[in-house]
């Protein structure tokens, strides 16, 4: 008797989703190892000389430019959004628990391009923070935030702060409060029984958030490309310039591949490195 009669008309459809991203994927693959012929959008044989150019030092650049954009807004984001998500499950007023809920989630209703044009009316040089700044009188001029990497990431972080908050509130509103009743009674004070019950039980999503946010950001492309600019380099702005500047696409191609392939190492690194931490949650 077929215990799971539904099964199979809920596994379909995730099925030929993963069996159109498997072509798709193979595609480009393909895609990536072709001559790039200019001036027509045809492609010649296949070769490997468009694996070959990736280390010349330009598109080498552009890699680090994107891990470090990547790894920064990572944790950034996570040292911002953990005040938040604490806040969140450990308040008992339902009242601070909503307007916490609908400020952190609020962005993910809003599409990329638009919270991107509202950080470039914030951080333009007669933007908000300048126009605050000239005339609490903390500056003479105002300062470059736009087209920098500085304001690329801060724009980032607001949009990898909702899942980043989603996941640590997950963690930590799975933490046995007893554990914590049970320091408290031992006379460890607060900042102890974070420091060696709460943080260290929350680590699960700690490193789930991070790791999310680091992915997310790779492929981000609307705010480095308006916040940026394009005087900052990240691979997706490299692979639009390729791609519908000078239509080389057999290389945008081959730029993806291994820009997917290095997300995935670096991900992947990460979840090592952060394995005594999650030991470490387990035997606490």
């Amino acid at each position: 008797m077929n215990t799971r009669p539904f099964l199979g008309w809920f596994v379909s459809p995730a099925g030929l989703v993963a069996v159109g991203l498997l072509a798709a994927m193979l595609a480009v693959f393909q895609y990536s190892a072709r001559t790039y012929i200019p001036g027509t959008l045809a492609v010649g044989g296949f070769t490997w000389a468009n694996f070959e150019a990736m280390l010349r030092p330009l598109y080498a650049m552009a890699f680090w430019n994107t891990v470090l954009i990547c790894f920064e807004t990572a944790v950034f984001t996570l040292f911002l959004a953990y005040p938040l998500a604490y806040a969140l499950v450990r308040t008992s007023s339902p009242t601070l628990r909503s307007f916490i809920l609908i400020v952190s989630v609020t962005p993910l209703f809003l599409g990329e391009v638009v919270r991107t044009y509202s950080w470039m009316i914030v951080l333009g040089n007669n933007g908000f923070l300048n126009t605050l700044m000239l005339k609490l009188g903390l500056l003479d001029r105002p300062v470059q935030m736009m087209f920098t990497a500085g304001g690329v990431i801060a724009a980032l972080v607001h949009v990898t702060m909702p899942i980043m908050v989603i996941m640590l509130a997950a963690a930590l509103s799975h933490i046995d409060r007893s554990y914590e009743k049970a320091a408290e009674s031992l006379g460890a004070g607060p900042i102890r029984v974070f420091m060696t019950i709460t943080l260290p039980l929350s680590m699960p999503g700690v490193v789930a958030g991070f790791s999310t946010a680091f992915a997310w950001t790779f492929s981000a492309f609307a705010t480095p490309q308006l916040i940026g600019g394009g005087r900052v380099s990240t691979v997706s702005t490299l692979i639009y310039q390729l791609g519908f500047s000078s239509f080389n696409f057999p290389f945008a191609a081959s730029l993806s591949i291994v820009g997917l392939a290095l997300s995935l190492a670096v991900i992947a690194l990460l979840t090592k490195a952060a394995r005594p931490l999650e030991r470490m949650a387990g035997t606490t």
